[in-house]
């Protein structure tokens, strides 16, 4: 089993072009990187649990039904009665979304450390908001430390939302200090360029396989993906040509889509990643093309298995 940790919430996501001068209509879309990723999984087939805290509310509900549809095991899913978190997404012309967010007392900020994960569970992946909004956050790290001590596979995406993060130099050593316990570090261009505060990505990669990551994938947006691992390959794939509707929850397909063609190479049966460079391009080409499905419709709606033949 997979699992995955991290916040569930509410995208607000515009229905349409607004009239001059208008502000447009907003449509209700489950979300949240951790709980994409979570859906994606359970839709390529790969067995999935999500470990979160969800509200009771409509919102809650919703989100909990969404995962019961596609298969994924809710029993790690916390409940309280604080609302759901929202995220106001604002779509430029390309296609690629920011995000505004509606935090203060919302109920995956009080997530708790379970006792313990199924003894089925051969990886768990974090990252987005979770690992920023306190007291949750520390919670979630400390699963983090936890599973990675105990040999679990772990794999992270740090997904930045720059708004979230009061303090970015104190942000960039958190993160460095997670990569002891990280097997997979996923990240975009972007957010690698922000937490490097360099263009020279290359030489930050080997920085943090040199923390303790066996491989670092960034994702280049149309460009493809490029792994590097702990030995010093290098693994570049091209993008998936495809007409982009935006580009939310493409990220959180990689997540999902990296994890599951590892599992299928039987790379997640301890902390490290153990592939060849022909294996590293079948991982990385199938992610890019289930990124490009989901570019190409609305909202976050990441392929089934059947989809990418």
């Amino acid at each position: 089993m997979i699992v995955v940790a991290g916040e569930a919430l509410i995208d607000l996501v515009p229905a349409g072009p607004a009239a001059e001068d208008e502000l447009p209509a907003l449509l209700p879309k489950r979300g949240g990187g951790p709980y994409n990723t979570a859906v994606a999984l359970g839709r390529l087939g790969s067995p999935t649990a999500f470990c979160s805290r969800l509200s009771t509310d409509h919102f809650g509900t919703a989100l909990l039904g969404g995962l019961a549809a596609d298969g994924i095991d809710t029993s790690l899913v916390q409940r309280g009665d604080e609302p759901t978190t929202l995220a106001v997404a604002h779509l430029a012309a390309d296609g690629s979304a920011s995000y505004s967010f509606h935090v203060e007392g919302a109920a995956d900020r009080l997530f708790a450390l379970p006792a313990a994960l199924p003894d089925s569970t051969r990886a768990v992946s974090f990252g987005t908001c979770s690992l920023v909004l306190e007291p949750g956050a520390s919670a979630y790290e400390a699963l983090m430390r936890r599973e990675s001590e105990r040999g679990t596979f772990t794999a992270l995406d740090p997904n930045i939302r720059a708004g979230l993060i009061a303090d970015p130099d104190a942000y960039r050593d958190r993160f460095r200090a997670w990569l002891p316990y990280v097997s997979l570090l996923k990240l975009s261009e972007e957010d690698a360029v922000w937490l490097a505060r360099s263009d020279d990505l290359v030489a930050a990669a080997k920085g943090w396989l040199a923390l303790g990551p066996a491989a670092v994938v960034i994702t280049r947006g149309g460009e493809g993906l490029t792994a590097l691992t702990r030995e010093g390959a290098r693994i570049d794939v091209p993008g998936v040509a495809v007409d982009v509707v935006d580009t939310i929850g493409a990220g959180d397909t990689v997540n999902a889509a990296l994890l599951h063609r590892l599992d299928e190479h039987g790379a997640l049966g301890g902390a490290g990643v153990e592939l060849g460079g022909e294996e590293w391009r079948d991982v990385l080409g199938f992610a890019a093309r289930a990124a490009a499905l989901t570019c190409s419709r609305a909202g976050a709606e990441p392929p089934y298995a059947g989809e990418l033949g």
